[in-house]
Order: structure tokens, then sequence, then C-alpha cells
């Protein structure tokens, strides 16, 4: 599971180096993946996600107890 928001699901994506005489090359685009250590005060414990920036505001917004829920309800273990 390298390379994949565990809250978002973002994925590299492919694309195009161009080059100045137009010539086009296989190039990869990552995510902005950051592992971090949430404190989930409702069950007293340390949680770690590897989460996009993007899915770090989403925590922010919705709560990080919420976003859990979710996630364990897809089946996701954490």
């Amino acid at each position: 599971m390298a390379r994949v928001c565990q809250i978002t699901g973002k994925v590299p994506m492919t694309g195009n180096y161009i080059s100045h005489s137009n010539i086009k090359t296989k190039r990869r685009f990552l995510p902005n993946l950051q592992t971090k250590r949430f404190f989930l005060a409702e069950e007293d414990k340390w949680i770690t996600l590897k989460v996009s920036t993007e899915g770090l505001r989403t925590i922010n917004k919705r709560g990080l107890y919420s976003v859990v829920k979710e996630l364990r309800a897809k089946g996701e273990k954490i």
C-alpha cells in the first residue's frame, strides 16, 4: 500500500515530461504524503496514518474520530 493516502485514496498519476523540442517521455506525479501520528482521545491511544495534505485538511474539518470511524466501516484496519 505504498504511496496511497489512507483518507482520500490518492495514488500516483502518470504524465509526460515535455522538452523544449516537444519530445515526450513518461513521468509520475506523486501525492504529497506525510506519515503522521494522531492521538485518538475517544480510545485513549495513538494511531499512525499515511495521509496526503488534503487528507490532513479533511481531518481538521470533520474531526479525527469521524474520519477513523468511516475508514473502519470501509474495512480498513487502524
